[in-house]
């Protein structure tokens, strides 16, 4: 597995250990690999038995064959690729650096592993860029622009993957949309997107204002809570028949933004005023006059995905977990949970792993 001890692979990580007794080997970058040990560690409270299936290995996806002994990978048998630099901001040298040439560096290693069953890729529905209208889960090359280098970089990771695909590598990929914290818990490891609307909203009084861009009624926000990923890509990777298939590991019916507003506002126990404002005059105010970055705290590529014009059809996810009983839960069920825990933990920043 990549990607330990980021929020959705320490998440996961037990969940697959429990489906078997075979043993996990964890490429960790250098300056994460404490906070690894740390995470194995609290594994033992689910069962004492987990820690000592896990090895950390220290290594670096951006370096050629893992920056890893050959020999530590001959035996895998399933590979998990979580690791990526998740940041709006981030610059498209490092974008690509990390999630693009560590994915080949990645697919090259395990070109080397003559007992992989599987590849397990976690990619971002983000993929498609700005394409307006239904995106599907087999659809990936249709031209569209993208809001910044992260998607770019994902979008051409994927590419990465799907031509490996061709060529025989067997494969699933999972596309999340934008991750919640825990629905049960509220329990985050960052606070970026919606969760930057819940800051704004927490700093005002209770009558507040928010710009809003693009059309409220018809744009959707796609937000899953970590649970939910977790629990399907668990059910998803345990059938035969997802082999070679991509998902849409979203909600099926997203909020409105108007939606979506309202219950942060009740969430938040505010009175919104919305306040219309086009998006590259948001995007550019954040940018550019002096004190507006400062006071909303949100940079201005979030705002791209309160006016994106994608909305993610589900075929593949629904058909596949269908009487699992795994299912999105509506937003309004948790999003309580998520604001409290904000409150909470207001010392978590919007920093990312890399």
């Amino acid at each position: 597995m990549t990607g330990l001890p980021g929020f959705l692979g320490s998440s996961l990580l037990p969940r697959i250990l429990e489906r078997g007794d075979d043993e996990a080997e964890c490429v960790v970058q250098r300056q994460f690999v404490e906070t690894a040990h740390r995470r194995v560690a609290e594994l033992g409270a689910v069962d004492p038995q987990l820690p000592r299936r896990v090895r950390v290995i220290e290594g670096d996806i951006t370096q050629p064959g893992l920056g890893v002994d050959r020999q530590a990978l001959v035996g895998v048998t399933e590979a998990w690729h979580l690791a990526a630099v998740y940041d709006l901001t981030i610059s498209r040298d490092i974008a690509h650096r990390v999630n693009v040439a560590g994915t080949r560096n990645l697919l090259n290693a395990l070109e080397g592993c003559p007992d992989l069953s599987r590849l397990h890729h976690i990619s971002t529905c983000y993929v498609s860029g700005r394409y307006a209208g239904p995106f599907s889960e087999d659809d990936l090359e249709v031209g569209a622009p993208f809001n910044n280098f992260y998607e770019e970089s994902k979008h051409l990771a994927e590419a990465e993957v799907r031509r490996r695909m061709s060529e025989g590598m067997p494969a699933t990929i999972y596309r999340p949309s934008i991750v919640m914290g825990d629905s049960r818990t509220g329990e985050t490891q960052k606070y970026d997107g919606p969760y930057f609307v819940m800051q704004w909203l927490l700093r005002q009084p209770r009558r507040a204002f928010l710009p809003v861009v693009g059309d409220p009624d018809t744009v959707r926000v796609n937000v899953v809570p970590r649970d939910f990923v977790v629990d399907a890509l668990i059910h998803l990777s345990g059938l035969a028949a997802s082999a070679g298939r991509t998902y849409h590991v979203a909600d099926p019916q997203p909020l409105t933004v108007t939606q979506l507003i309202a219950a942060l506002a009740d969430a938040t126990c505010r009175d919104v005023t919305s306040i219309p404002l086009p998006r590259k005059w948001a995007k550019a105010a954040i940018r550019h006059v002096p004190g507006v970055y400062r006071l909303l705290r949100m940079p201005a590529e979030a705002v791209d995905y309160f006016a994106h014009p994608t909305f993610y059809l589900t075929d593949n996810l629904r058909a596949d977990l269908a009487g699992s009983g795994v299912q999105p839960p509506p937003f309004l069920s948790y999003v309580d949970r998520l604001v409290a825990f904000m409150r909470a933990h207001p010392d978590i920043g919007s920093t990312a792993m890399y």
